[in-house]
């Protein structure tokens, strides 16, 4: 228990929104509160060449979105918080389910003029599957949206999952006033352009004080005492056990933009957000006051800084003290490392650590041996479970344009998708190289990517697959069987699994039952 203090100082959590719901400016907020920036980036607008701090790959820069999930540190109130960014685009999913099993808890963004869109449901699957707290903030509450009450409810029922607010907006819109927060029992005014300060906080602990009417008018005054007297009568007070189990979501209205209810939000996060976690692993459940080190790796990104040529893996420690120049076992490896130069991050600045704690991202030079899942110990050969690669949807050959080039292509290609954005499948007998993503997004980043970073031209041919299923079987010769019949429709992964390319629905469901005694495997733990 020597580490216990470190611990329970630390918070690490997840923004996750869908695209333009306001994701990155909420997170350059966090930074400024906490101190760690000074002045937030533009992140769309041509005229400021200041860029959001945590978009830091240059397509993210001309396409104004996150498709990297991104580290930052910062200090708030006596806590080290650890925030992760994810990217919001529906195509870079992958990264960011991969970039939950990294977090103890996560922030939920949403627009209250678009309510709930198709990628914040799938993320919510991914969140109650694996229980994570959250705490929703409506964001843009100073544009025209949707109704209050219809949007909770709209949010609770698309989301399968309780909201308890924690804060209540005076109208929306141009006649947008501010928020209630019902924890503190204060009024916070809002002026459009100018930041939320002390001055606009009015405590009013009795809502019948004249003060109300005075501040936000009869009419305003009158809808919030009834608002209020409903929410309590409905919702009573948070229970924090709720919230921590998964169960219950404290909500949050506010203005990113504007850092209009951010500051509310982030104190209520401070005060009841779990610290670092137990964690599941093959062997038993690792508890992060644990004396010996552990940690795994969820994400690796290549040539963070294009004038050097490095790749960094991302290690979440999950127990024990991580220290600089000690030698860990590489369990997949079995061999021990030592890492002379471990990183934090404030988005692209590094700056060299001689310790991490449970629920600390630490970046470590690779020289290529890491893959997304891979665990380092003190010792103990364990693996943490629930780090899915997924079955991708969309497939595509890779043709090289310059036959000089063909080593930097096959560098390229092995380090690109090692990060986890897309797979890499050779056809089964023969050299095609045929890349598989979730989103056609992510074939325009590799291929920019190749080109910027490795100095390698390709063409990318799209292919009639369906989906891509790793396959198993317990009988040998079956499995030989069906790899020969179908041999234009078997691949193998970097790792030299076995993968059935099929070409629709139809012929996947048809093989799956001619097949009985084959497995067919749509998500693959990436350790195995």
């Amino acid at each position: 228990m020597k580490y216990i203090n470190e611990i329970n100082k630390r918070k690490t959590f997840a923004i996750i929104s869908h695209p333009d719901a306001g994701k990155t400016t909420l997170t350059e907020k966090f930074l400024l509160f906490g101190g760690a920036i000074q002045t937030a980036g533009a992140v769309k607008s041509n005229k400021i060449k200041k860029h959001a701090t945590s978009d830091f790959m240059e397509i993210e820069r001309q396409r104004g979105i996150s498709v990297a999930t991104s580290v930052m540190s910062f200090e708030y109130n006596g806590h080290l918080i650890n925030l992760l960014d994810t990217p919001g685009h529906k195509d870079f999913a992958e990264d960011t389910y991969r970039t939950l099993t990294a977090v103890d808890s996560v922030i939920l963004v949403i627009d209250s003029v678009n309510g709930v869109e198709a990628q914040t449901r799938r993320l919510m699957e991914v969140i109650a599957m694996r229980k994570t707290p959250v705490i929703v903030f409506i964001n843009k509450m100073d544009r025209d949206g949707k109704n209050r009450f219809e949007l909770l409810e709209e949010i609770e029922k698309e989301l399968k999952i309780n909201l308890h607010p924690s804060t209540w907006p005076i109208n929306s819109g141009k006649e947008f006033k501010g928020v209630y927060d019902l924890h503190e029992k204060s009024l916070v005014l809002f002026t459009a352009g100018t930041k939320a300060n002390d001055e606009d906080v009015v405590e009013i602990t009795d809502l019948t004080n004249e003060l109300l009417d005075k501040k936000i008018g009869d009419k305003d005054a009158f809808t919030l005492r009834e608002d209020v007297e409903l929410i309590d009568g409905v919702y009573g007070d948070l229970n924090v056990d709720d919230y921590l189990k998964g169960e219950t979501a404290p909500v949050f209205f506010g203005s990113a933009v504007n850092n209009f209810g951010v500051k509310e939000m982030l104190d209520t996060f401070v005060r009841i957000a779990p610290t670092p976690r137990p964690r599941h692993t093959t062997l038993r459940d690792v508890k992060p006051e644990e004396e010996k080190f552990s940690g795994f790796i969820f994400k690796i990104h290549a040539n963070l800084d294009p004038k050097h040529r490095d790749r960094i893996a991302f290690l979440r420690v999950c127990s024990g003290r991580f220290e600089r120049n000690t030698y860990y076992n590489h369990v997949r490896l079995h061999r021990d490392f030592r890492f002379s130069n471990p990183y934090s991050f404030l988005a692209r600045q590094k700056e060299v650590i001689e310790d991490a704690y449970p629920g600390d991202v630490v970046g470590l030079y690779d020289a290529g041996n890491f893959k997304i899942g891979d665990t380092l110990t003190q010792g103990e050969d364990f693996y943490f479970t629930g780090i899915p690669t997924f079955s991708p949807e969309i497939f595509r050959e890779v043709v090289n344009k310059d036959p000089m080039k063909t080593k930097q292509l096959e560098k390229g290609l092995m380090q690109l998708t090692d990060e986890g954005v897309a797979q890499l499948f050779t056809q089964f007998g023969g050299t095609k190289k045929i890349i598989g993503c979730v989103g056609d997004l992510q074939f325009e980043v590799i291929q920019y990517r190749l080109l910027q970073e490795y100095s390698a031209s390709v063409q990318m041919n799209s292919l009639p697959f369906y989906k891509a299923c790793w396959i198993t079987s317990k009988d040998d010769k079956k499995l030989q069987d069906f790899i020969r019949f179908k041999q234009g429709n078997i691949a193998e992964d970097k790792d030299g699994h076995l993968v059935y390319l099929a070409q629709s629905e139809w012929f996947l469901n048809t093989e799956m039952q001619n097949n009985p005694d084959i497995e067919f495997h749509f998500t693959s733990e990436v350790h195995k």
